[in-house]
């Protein structure tokens, strides 16, 4: 209900999705279809879902969406043992190790599939749901490689289901706070942003560790590589080995690529960038309006082959869009950091942006340096004089339960896959600047990278074991 301090919204959500869908896609009209879902439940009806890769995050995340009022009627993980919260949570769900038996014997019983394994295998999993026309969530980032994102985006339009990927989403408090104090011109036209992490919290910058370990009975090594490279399967970090401070002395993490420390093996995860970028990326996009980069460049720590570095400094090239001028997004991961602005006494937290306005900053910070997510215009005098900026912009409470009414015909979620896969694009490139060492010009149209012949290599890498994108 619109109020004095709340007014009502100048432009309904739907609305506000549609143009962020559009500008994010290169201002390509998205059908109405894609965006509502055309394959809504009965407002009276609870959407059945299965769930795929429920160890870790995938614990907390089914839970969430049993909670938004999802009915979890099927369960599926390669590893019994790690996944054993899950599937005590939910005793009555029919339990399954390989998906694509899942989805043989469930058919019409599901409505909707939650995808929680690992980088590699986002795709095939994801795309079997689309084919099935299941509504799909799939954790973040979307796919592993740029070819990937493109052809589930496609998938996913035609399928005309409802999507989300788990990124923090642009409608919460800090991302239309954000956008509301920048479209009201707080810190003037925006030319610069710096967005960074202090992730790694996996190993990374490291080669394999000699020898094979016997696979335990509660895992299947050949599903969880699926259609990545084979390779011996590898306990824990032997104790000699550079992985072994960078992890913590006991606990799963000790673990050379399940679980948990898949993310730093080019061949199975994105490394820090396309494990927190996606959250990070996903309010400038919205707030600036921005397409797709026209040049990427990057610089790192040490370079090995199969692993991403401990830091990197991603920088991109957005062009101008109608009335706004160009603008660079500098990504840093590591514990690097930009340059604290003069105007902020404080430090800089661990996780943040920083916005440069012709007239100002725009400072976001999250936990943990602080206890709660802030965004703060700078100097002091520009913050006084926008403190007034009212609150326009329609506010979610929960990516899950968005992308619970999605399913049901409602609206699409924030971070539904038209967002969600040309963000994960750009995030791809930053990656593939990070491995080749070289600026990269990219025709986004074309879909490739068009100064260096080697990029191409990284864009569409072939699978392996039989797997196929298409037969999934």
């Amino acid at each position: 209900m619109a109020s004095k301090n709340n007014p009502a919204p100048a432009f309904t959500r739907r609305e506000a999705l549609r143009g962020a869908a559009a500008a994010v896609a290169g201002f390509t009209i998205v059908p109405s279809y894609v965006l509502g879902g055309a394959r809504g439940t009965a407002p009276n009806e609870k959407p059945s879902i299965a769930g795929i890769g429920l160890g870790s995050v995938g614990y907390i995340h089914i839970r969430q969406c049993a909670k938004a009022g999802f009915q979890v009627t099927a369960l599926c993980d390669v590893d019994d043992d790690y996944a054993k919260r899950s599937f005590d949570l939910f005793p009555e769900a029919r339990r399954y190790r390989d998906f694509r038996e899942l989805f043989a014997a469930e058919g019409d019983k599901i409505d909707a599939v939650y995808c929680g394994t690992p980088d590699h295998t986002h795709a095939t999993v994801t795309m079997a749901a689309l084919k099935r026309k299941k509504h799909v969530c799939c954790v973040k980032p979307l796919t592993r490689t740029l070819h990937e994102s493109r052809t589930v985006v496609r998938a996913a339009r035609q399928a005309g289901v409802a999507t989300l990927m788990t990124a923090a989403p642009n409608t919460d408090e800090l991302g239309c706070r954000t956008c509301e104090l920048i479209w009201a011109g707080a810190i003037g036209a925006v030319r610069e942003v710096h967005t960074w992490s202090d992730r790694p919290q996996w190993p990374q910058a490291m080669m394999r560790p000699p020898g094979e370990d016997p696979v335990p009975s509660t895992l299947d090594w050949k599903l969880w590589i699926g259609p990545a490279p084979m390779r011996p399967f590898k306990a824990t970090w032997p104790e000699d080995h550079l992985a072994v401070q960078q992890v913590p002395s006991d606990g799963p993490r000790r673990g050379v690529y399940h679980p948990w420390n898949f993310r730093g093996w080019w061949d199975f995860g994105t490394g820090a960038l396309g494990d927190m970028g996606s959250h990070h990326f996903n309010t400038p996009i919205r707030a600036l309006k921005l397409g797709h980069p026209v040049s990427v460049h990057a610089s790192s720590t040490k370079l090995f082959e199969e692993t991403a570095p401990r830091a990197s400094i991603v920088t991109l090239d957005f062009p101008a869009r109608a009335d706004l001028p160009p603008v660079r997004v500098v990504w840093y991961d590591g514990g690097v950091k930009p340059p604290c602005p003069k105007e902020w006494e404080g430090p800089l937290a661990h996780e943040g942006t920083l916005y440069l306005g012709d007239e100002g900053k725009l400072l976001v910070r999250r936990p943990p340096s602080c206890k709660t997510d802030e965004v703060h215009v700078l100097p002091a005098s520009r913050a006084k004089k926008f403190e007034k900026v009212p609150r326009t912009l329609h506010r979610s409470t929960s990516k899950w339960s968005d992308w619970f009414e999605a399913c049901r015909g409602g609206e699409p979620a924030a971070c539904n896959f038209d967002v969600a896969g040309p963000m994960t694009d750009l995030l791809h490139l930053g990656n593939i600047a990070i491995r080749t060492g070289k600026p990269l010009d990219w025709d986004a149209k074309a879909g490739r990278v068009t100064n260096l012949e080697e990029a191409d290599r990284y864009i569409n890498p072939p699978y392996h074991n039989g797997w196929s994108l298409e037969a999934t």
